[in-house]
């Protein structure tokens, strides 16, 4: 007669069990871990293959920044965008190049680096707003030959921020020192565990007040309209696609096969578009599927807080 296990023995062998098969859980996990992390690397370091066609789709998707690629990586990063830009501008057999941009706009250096490089291209260059061509993103668009825009499109918002949290009263209620130590007296200037003092603010200001009246004079010079009229329009409000029309930002109604057709009619050529991209890694798409359903959501927060440095967003 078999031997009848105790209550403590039954204990021992589930958590036994449930050792093993946590484990066993653990292992897949790290192995499928590495596995997306080991693809994702490599497909941030591999080059994009591109197709026949006449005509080079560049998307520009995402917080615009100068960092450079990595399997991390969700944002549109000038480095690679402009390499794109001066790719198509390199190939016979492209005639033009069509951006298509859905950012909220992202770094000021970043942000002249592409508008540069769309100025520099002998080819016809089409930038069509999607969801959002808005600050960074917007001033992008203008360095184009033409821009075609939603009716529902999110543009505009012609304007420079720098804002952040101030936590130095909290920390003084929680009897925490700020021990400051610096070499230059604006060293610490932008932290967020003290004030500002007058002039600090008004040195932020200055330089603020400096980008933006870059950004004006650019919108100005890029779109032909009178630099008063863009001064109007620039207090970092925002502009649907139809509004926009209205007032010169963007030149017509559409998207990409609206802007295949002027292209065709323009250029006299039978419009094939082809895409030039970088392949999106496994971490890339993750990040996209998660953060649309919190795009409405969030939009607002991450404009105001996705950088602590000066950002056109």
């Amino acid at each position: 007669m078999p031997k009848k296990e105790t209550r403590s023995e039954r204990i021992v062998a589930f958590i036994s069990n449930a050792t093993k098969i946590g484990f066993s859980a653990l292992k897949l996990f790290l192995l499928l871990f590495f596995a997306f992390l080991f693809i994702g690397t490599f497909a941030s370091i591999s080059p994009g293959g591109l197709g026949d066609g006449n005509v080079a789709v560049i998307p520009i998707e995402g917080l615009i920044t100068t960092g450079t690629s990595s399997a991390f990586s969700a944002a549109a990063n000038s480095k690679d965008i402009v390499e794109l830009i001066e790719d198509a501008s390199e190939q016979k057999r492209i005639k033009a190049i069509l951006l298509e941009i859905n950012s909220p706009g992202g770094a000021p250096v970043a942000t002249d680096e592409i508008a540069s490089a769309i100025q520099s291209t002998n080819k016809t260059v089409i930038a069509v707003i999607r969801e959002t061509g808005a600050s960074g993103a917007y001033w992008i668009a203008t360095a184009a030959d033409k821009i075609f825009a939603n009716r529902m499109s999110v543009t505009g918002s012609i304007g420079v921020t720098a804002s952040g949290l101030e936590f130095s009263n909290f920390i003084t209620e929680q009897n925490i020192t700020y021990r400051r130590l610096v070499a230059g007296k604006y060293k610490d200037v932008g932290t967020p565990w003290r004030a500002l003092g007058n002039e600090e603010q008004k040195l932020y200001q200055d330089l603020l007040d400096t980008l933006h009246e870059q950004f004006i004079s650019s919108v100005s010079k890029n779109r032909n309209l009178p630099e008063e009229k863009v001064r109007e329009l620039a207090t970092g409000w925002v502009y649907l696609g139809s509004e926009a029309k209205e007032l010169g930002l963007v030149d017509e109604i559409g998207g990409r096969k609206e802007a295949l057709t002027y292209l065709e009619k323009s250029l006299n050529i039978t419009a094939e578009p082809v895409e030039y991209s970088k392949p999106k890694t496994f971490f890339e798409e993750l990040t996209k599927m998660t953060s649309e359903g919190f795009y409405s959501l969030g939009q607002g927060m991450g404009s105001s807080f996705s950088n602590q440095g000066i950002s056109l967003t």
